[in-house]
């Protein structure tokens, strides 16, 4: 493959300099995983990088192949996450002047946690595109060089180093899952894999909602730029690039795509089982282990958690999700008369049985119901499905009409 833009001794050289400077993170066994979808499951920490994300190294990487007079006139790069926050560590790290240009509508945190490690944020452009173009005319203005995040051989080198570390720790992976977006970590990661184990399967993973590289290996157009927000927004990539896709074509094995609610699955499964934080990106591998696992069962499976940067609203409303669609946080509306002591009754039952009551909402007034009589709407911790089942029978033999609420039910009252 002397034809690719990358080859092994660039991910080994990559390796070398990166040494000491960027986490080699830990690739550690994932037994509630395993145990789910039958096989061997190891899952690779980039979450643990100093910025939260695998984009260290092949920012690190690139800054490194400066001249002295680069390093001196600066960089630029285009991103509203991850990319930009590597970049400008490892800027700082180094002296370098690093300016990032975001697009409109970056959220302040984004901005101002990118400003803390010492660069100068431009606002340009409604999107990434926009942002992209503000940023290489910026560039050619200034003389900056411009860090791609994804389409650049030294970028790409440095991403590769992930599969060396892996396969230095586990020779025997058979499979690895890689999340997937503009393809600069999979490009990276299957030089390496390919090159010191011939054999094993490299699988990339898409968000469902922007599936370009998926398409392009399966011989269609990558398609009309999507704009739909996904959980997944660091793989959200409209296009792959011109070098990583030369790349996926020659040695990727297939790409797969995964859906918000597995991609959410993915993200509550490794918060509870493995007590992991993963951003939607990180855990796209995840998220297809999930999908399919007859497909890896029995195997020795590699995945990368990119990124573990997720805002901890979307977490902590992502996690309460899992709880209700799990049958652990469930609304319950029951009927009873309008009389003293009632409320203590139901009350006694649910709690008599073991659930916990959260939130309670006495309605007299603007439900259907007799003059005599009120509803009762109780939201409940519960152990499971079965646990609630239990406790909707007992209220009901007890004299009060009991419903589980859906989501849409709950939604509209």
């Amino acid at each position: 493959m002397s034809d690719l833009p990358v080859g092994i001794a660039d991910v080994r050289r990559a390796g070398a300099a990166l040494a000491g400077a960027v986490l080699r993170t830990p690739l550690v066994a994932a037994p509630a995983l395993s145990d789910r979808a039958g096989c061997d499951v190891f899952l690779k920490l980039e979450t643990l990088q100093p910025t939260g994300s695998f984009k260290e190294r092949g920012a690190l990487n690139k800054l490194l192949t400066l001249s002295a007079a680069e390093r001196d006139i600066g960089v630029i790069a285009m991103s509203a996450g991850n990319h930009a926050q590597g970049v400008a560590y490892h800027a700082r790290r180094l002296g370098i002047p690093a300016t990032i240009v975001m697009p409109l509508g970056t959220p302040f945190t984004k901005i101002d946690r990118t400003e803390a490690l010492g660069a100068k944020v431009v606002l340009e452009g409604e999107g990434l595109v926009d942002a992209r173009r503000a940023a290489q005319a910026l560039a050619q203005r200034h003389g900056l060089v411009f860090v791609h995040p994804y389409d650049d051989p030294a970028v790409i080198a440095g991403q590769g180093t992930i599969a060396l570390e892996m396969l230095a720790d586990r020779p025997d992976l058979d499979v690895l899952l890689v999340p997937v977006g503009g393809g600069g970590l999979i490009s990276g990661i299957a030089v390496a894999a390919k090159a010191l184990a011939p054999k094993i399967e490299v699988i990339g993973v898409q968000s469902a909602l922007y599936p370009s590289m998926q398409r392009l290996l399966l011989g269609a157009d990558p398609g009309e730029p999507s704009d739909t927000a996904t959980l997944a927004e660091g793989i959200a990539v409209k296009e792959p690039g011109m070098l990583t896709r030369q790349v996926v074509l020659a040695l990727v094995n297939d790409v797969c795509v995964v859906d918000e609610r597995q991609l959410e699955e993915a993200v509550e499964l490794l918060a509870e089982s493995s007590k992991l934080v993963a951003e939607g990106a990180g855990a796209a591998g995840v998220a297809a282990l999930l999908a399919e696992p007859e497909r890896f069962r029995g195997r020795r499976v590699g995945i990368v958690l990119t990124g573990g940067n997720i805002d901890s609203r979307l977490l902590a409303s992502l996690l309460m999700r899992g709880l209700v669609r799990g049958g652990r946080f469930v609304r319950l509306r029951a009927e009873l008369p309008d009389l003293p002591g009632v409320l203590s009754r139901v009350s006694g039952i649910i709690g008599g049985l073991g659930g916990n009551i959260v939130e309670v909402h006495h309605q007299r007034l603007f439900h259907d119901t007799s003059i005599k009589r009120a509803e009762l709407d109780v939201m409940v911790e519960t152990q499971n499905r079965r646990h609630v089942d239990t406790i909707i029978t007992a209220l009901i033999a007890a004299g009060f009409p009991t419903r589980l609420m859906t989501g849409i039910e709950a939604e509209q009252t």
